[in-house]
């Protein structure tokens, strides 16, 4: 039964993910309030009919950003909270501060003009990725082998005109054995890790790669928590390369789809996280 926790949800689309956290929660008991992101408004006042806390699904950055805003503002706990949703979505950001904290990251220079952007590939060295600053699912990044295929990237992106498109991330490519690994972090713990493997240089499960369950070495534990605690810690997952050195790690998504986890490792990802979330609640 019920004791009267509201557990609420702000999220664009109902997928896989947000079905199991909706079963997760109606087996704990909990009262779900959904807020559909499309068409949620918010006063400066808060409501009278708050959750007791929220749970991040939006697949929009900025939606989610100012939503968590929000809530906080209300006095509603949110996972993950708005300082970490805005650093961990920003990939310049979150590079700054897994090298400020001593975590291995690829090399990264970034440029804030056209102008400057073959240089800052230059400085990366060949061949090298150029990414947007804030985007998911493998989304306009490209792999640059040439100053030749760069100027067409470059050229490309500056043509599409948006703010964003002005600033240049690029990042060393770093040759990995034909796959990549996520860890999923919730709270202080590793709860799952997986392979993803692909024929191309991209490995996201969501542009089809294939995914394994990955061992929870003590390596991969200790970087997955040192990342997740650079950018505040939460739920997140860390996404990281095999490099001759070592692992590194290039992202953290601080909003992560985990239905391909799951049915890799088996792990009930979506009851850590509603158990978590209701922690968070309850303090």
């Amino acid at each position: 039964m019920s004791d009267g926790f509201r557990l609420g949800i702000f999220l664009t689309i109902v997928r896989p993910e947000e079905k199991a956290l909706l079963a997760a929660a109606q087996e704990r008991g909990l009262e779900v309030v959904r807020y559909d992101d499309r068409d949620t408004t918010f006063a400066l006042e808060p409501p009278s009919d708050l959750p007791d806390v929220l749970v991040n699904r939006s697949v929009s950055h900025t939606r989610s950003v100012y939503a968590t805003r929000y809530f906080a503002h209300y006095g509603v706990p949110t996972v993950n909270e708005p300082e970490v949703l805005e650093l961990a979505g920003d990939k310049i950001r979150t590079s700054m501060r897994l090298y400020a904290r001593g975590v291995p990251t690829p090399r990264t220079v970034v440029a804030l003009s056209p102008e400057a952007a073959p240089r800052a590939v230059e400085a990366v060295g060949y061949p090298a990725v150029l990414k947007p600053a804030v985007g998911s699912w493998g989304r306009l990044m490209a792999k640059v082998d040439s100053a030749e295929s760069a100027e067409q990237v470059i050229e490309h992106k500056s043509a599409l005109g948006a703010p964003i498109h002005s600033v240049f991330y690029a990042q060393e490519y770093v040759t990995k054995p034909g796959r990549d690994l996520r860890a999923f972090v919730v709270g202080d713990e590793v709860v799952a890790a997986m392979y993803r493997r692909s024929e191309g240089w991209r490995t996201n499960a969501a542009r089809g790669g294939s995914v394994e369950a990955a061992p929870l070495t003590p390596e991969l534990t200790e970087l997955s928590l040192r990342a997740a605690a650079a950018v505040g810690g939460g739920v997140l997952a860390v996404d990281l390369m095999e490099s001759s050195g070592g692992l590194v790690v290039h992202e953290v998504n601080p909003t992560p789809e985990f239905k391909a986890l799951a049915g890799a490792t088996g792990a009930d990802i979506a009851g850590r996280i509603v158990d978590y979330a209701e922690r968070i609640g309850r303090q």
